[in-house]
């Protein structure tokens, strides 16, 4: 992290030993055919030609071009959403704060299949799965992208360093440094962890948008008045008056010290629009509890964020909400130290499908 985060590509030769996929070729052609599943097909229009075409799922197999046929590449988004071991393997990438972390993206690609020369404006961890792929990387690149297809790829790519990946090798890479990946020698499969890294202005705007719903809830009534209003001969010029309640309307959304940290978590932690969970038929609150592999849990000093709510929370509920956080899992004997208000909202995540007994 103090050497090569935000700074410089490191290439990690067996950072998974003996690393085999979690998905087969089949159970990742079968999740792209999903509704609820993010997928995108990518493959040049003839082989060896430029140009380039972009498609999105969902896909039936029929759907898909043939293994035999080269320059294709299948991506589905979120795999760590719809599958346990991918879950588990995105796990590991925890020393990144859950705020950062977005998910595990699958790209099978066959012989010379890519996405082209492009960058991202995130972080990313590039682990080998299955096959090789040759990476060609650039520091300092031409920003102009190709006008004659739909995919962003960059017009003047001249890489700087090259690498080839076998299953088990992993390569991180910093948001903005431009990458080609291309695979070599048949069919293979790359896992892509990626971060989440809001632009400023989007996340004001987010922001904002809760800040004020949550206004508008607050019933506060009081409206614009101006009874020492005079005549004017310049009626289009706003008044000074108008512009200093618009300011107050700003600071009382505000004025809760506390509504800034608690619209912040309530944004990081909201899942996905493809994401839903199973309510449970006859929710029973016994032995150990996890979340469920789709449930995105954060905490501040002050608050407990799950799937977009906020709640208050201190002293001891707090720790083991804590703990529930950062572990996904609570052990019996802790679970049972939660105060009874504590357990009720246990009940009500669990009913929800938000978390799960453990066996």
């Amino acid at each position: 992290m103090r050497r090569h985060w935000h700074k410089k590509p490191l290439l990690i030769r067996q950072a998974f030993p003996g690393f085999s996929p979690v998905l087969s070729r089949s159970e990742l052609f079968a999740l792209a055919s999903r509704e609820e599943v993010e997928s995108r097909l990518i493959a040049r229009h003839a082989p060896g030609q430029p140009h380039w075409r972009v498609q999105h799922g969902p896909f039936a197999r029929r759907d898909l071009p043939r293994l035999s046929t080269p320059d294709w590449t299948l991506l589905v988004q979120g795999v760590d959403l719809h599958h346990d071991a991918a879950h588990e393997l995105l796990q590991q990438f925890r020393f990144i704060p859950d705020a950062r972390l977005d998910d595990l993206m699958i790209s099978f690609a066959t012989e010379g299949g890519g996405v082209g020369p492009h960058y991202d404006s995130y972080d990313v961890f590039l682990l080998q799965a299955q096959g090789q792929r040759r990476w060609r990387l650039a520091k300092k690149f031409d920003p102009t992208l190709r006008a004659d297809t739909a995919v962003k790829i960059l017009a003047n790519f001249e890489p700087e360093q090259e690498f080839v990946l076998a299953p088990g090798d992993m390569l991180y890479l910093p948001q903005h440094y431009a990458h080609d990946g291309v695979a070599e020698g048949g069919e293979c499969m790359t896992y892509s962890i990626g971060f989440r890294s809001p632009a400023r202005a989007e996340l004001a705007q987010e922001l904002l948008t809760r800040l004020g719903d949550e206004a508008a809830q607050s019933f506060d009534a009081q409206r614009y008045r101006d009874p020492k209003q005079e005549a004017v001969q310049q009626p289009a010029a706003i008044p000074h008056a108008l512009q200093d309640f618009a300011q107050q309307a700003i600071q009382a959304a505000l004025r809760d010290p506390q509504a800034l940290a608690r619209a912040l978590g309530e944004l990081l932690s909201e899942p996905k629009p493809n994401v839903w969970f199973e309510s449970a038929p006859k929710p029973s609150l016994r032995g150990a509890i996890k979340l469920d592999r789709r449930t995105r849990m954060l905490y501040d000093d002050r608050h407990i964020f799950i799937n977009g709510e906020s709640f208050r929370a201190g002293g001891r509920d707090a720790r083991l909400m804590h703990e529930l956080a950062d572990r996904r899992s609570l052990p019996a004997s802790k679970r049972a130290q939660l105060s009874p208000e504590a357990l009720d909202l246990l009940g009500q995540w669990l009913a929800a499908g938000w978390l799960h007994s453990a066996r």
